[in-house]
């Protein structure tokens, strides 16, 4: 039996895509993403899901306010979803959400935690500031999500070298190349494995 998989997303998929193209290696073999659940309607990640035959749902803040939560769970619980990976999600999930599927949401940031995380650190800004501090070893973190931004016990890490003459943008590349596209998939992988061999 598969472990369901779903996986929320914001912006332009390009984890979601190296989730899809594991599941299609068979890197990510003891689950199956069956749901991609977006926070913007907008986002190209709903298209990279539609062109791999995912279901998809989109629930606006702005627009369920209070029930943005309570949505979400409806739509995943609806469709039997075990394990969630926050794929670029950009929204804090509150301690009811990440309680009621405690060791069951994986995210990815773009750091070695605990450098460089936690409240406001998303999206370039974690690759500004690594410059900014001059690290010469920057990488990438999955883990599992609690109620404290990247505050979640450590799946798997991988260092990425930052080079002379480094941009944000041309870090935040690499790391993504080097590591988040490697380590996300495995990691979804071990967790399902886990799951999995409990049923």
């Amino acid at each position: 039996m598969l472990i369901n998989i779903a996986v929320l997303v914001s912006g332009g998929g390009t984890n979601l895509q190296a989730l899809i193209d594991a599941e299609n290696a068979g890197i990510i073999k003891s689950g199956k993403i069956k749901l991609v659940v977006s926070n913007n309607q907008n986002a190209y990640a709903l298209e990279r899901a539609k062109k791999a035959d995912i279901k998809t749902a989109v629930c606006l803040k702005k627009e369920l306010g209070d029930k943005f939560e309570d949505t979400i769970i409806s739509v995943l619980e609806e469709n039997d979803i075990d394990v969630i990976v926050l794929a670029g999600f950009m929204s804090i999930l509150s301690e009811n959400f990440t309680k009621k599927y405690a060791k069951r949401i994986i995210n990815v940031h773009p750091s070695l935690i605990p450098s460089f995380c936690g409240k406001g650190f998303y999206g370039l800004k974690v690759h500004e500031e690594a410059l900014k501090y001059g690290v010469k070893v920057t990488g990438a973190t999955v883990h599992f999500v609690n109620e404290v931004p990247d505050g979640g016990e450590i799946i798997m890490q991988k260092a990425v070298e930052i080079l002379d003459g480094d941009t944000p943008e041309v870090l935040q590349k690499r790391v993504m190349e080097q590591a988040e596209w490697i380590i996300l998939p495995r990691s979804v992988e071990k967790v399902c494995a886990f799951y999995k061999g409990e049923n």
